[in-house]
């Protein structure tokens, strides 16, 4: 992809996400949007890390479609699952820090993982070492490290992979 074409293709996507966020093609709000667009698009001309990292492929926009689809049904089960929790009399917890492991290679890639594992209740993402991430987990199922991957990361990664590599 040329130089010339990152600024555009910034402005693009920072527009489309102002419209998202707005909800609205009013002329107002389009206008707001493409001048704030062209203002940190000029200013970021040489590309932010996280737009260069996104493919912009059908299979990946179309995966980015279901991947917010799987987040919002995980997050929903989260919040269901933390509140049974919180109601429970015993308050059935195990708290504690995993390792777990990403196949990800993308530092955006494993940003959106750390921080989507972050948005789902009972889960806290603590640190990140490169391929390693440490999840504080409300109730820890299991301290192994390939369990906790396939409970934790498993579902957020595989579409994360086609997104961002």
């Amino acid at each position: 992809m040329s130089k010339a074409r990152d600024p555009v293709l910034m402005f693009v996507a920072l527009l489309l996400f102002w419209v998202l966020l707005n909800g609205s093609l009013a002329s107002d709000v389009l206008i707001v949007g493409a001048l704030a667009a062209a203002v940190i698009s000029l200013i970021f001309r040489n590309g932010l890390g996280f737009f260069s990292e996104l493919r912009l492929t059908p299979r990946a926009l179309f995966t980015t479609v279901l991947y917010l689809g799987f987040f919002a049904k995980e997050l929903v089960k989260a919040n269901l699952t933390l509140a049974r929790i919180v109601l429970a009399s015993s308050l059935p917890i195990n708290p504690g820090i995993v390792k777990v492991k990403t196949r990800l290679k993308s530092k955006m890639g494993r940003l959106m993982l750390a921080n989507s594992i972050t948005l789902t209740p009972g889960t806290l993402t603590v640190e990140m070492q490169g391929e390693w991430l440490y999840i504080h987990w409300v109730t820890v199922d299991s301290a192994d490290v390939d369990a906790a991957t396939a409970a934790i990361v498993g579902g957020f990664e595989q579409y994360l992979e086609v997104m961002y590599g």
